[in-house]
């Protein structure tokens, strides 16, 4: 199954807190909606859709959090030149 994301991590990123919680409200609705669609008895547009809404206010949320926190998950970073290694066979004795 194609996953589309309905906004990407390196937009959400760019975004200030202010433009995200627009951002977090204008998904929240839109979710609400499709899914009182949903409860009603209708159908979905693009059952695609209500994952996408999820996972982008979880996304959206999580950063919001982390910049509350001071902590910034970078995946990009390459681990340090003569990092941790591990202890030859021998030395474990």
């Amino acid at each position: 199954m194609i996953f589309m994301a309905i906004i990407k991590k390196s937009k959400i990123r760019e975004l200030t807190d202010a433009e995200l919680k627009a951002k977090l409200f204008e998904f929240q609705k839109e979710l609400n909606s499709e899914r009182g669609m949903l409860a009603t008895g209708g159908r979905a547009a693009s059952p695609g859709k209500l994952r996408g809404l999820k996972v982008a206010v979880a996304r959206i949320l999580t950063i919001l959090h982390e910049r509350k926190l001071g902590v910034r998950k970078d995946a990009n970073k390459k681990p340090a030149a003569g990092g941790a290694k591990k202890p030859a066979a021998a030395a474990i004795k």
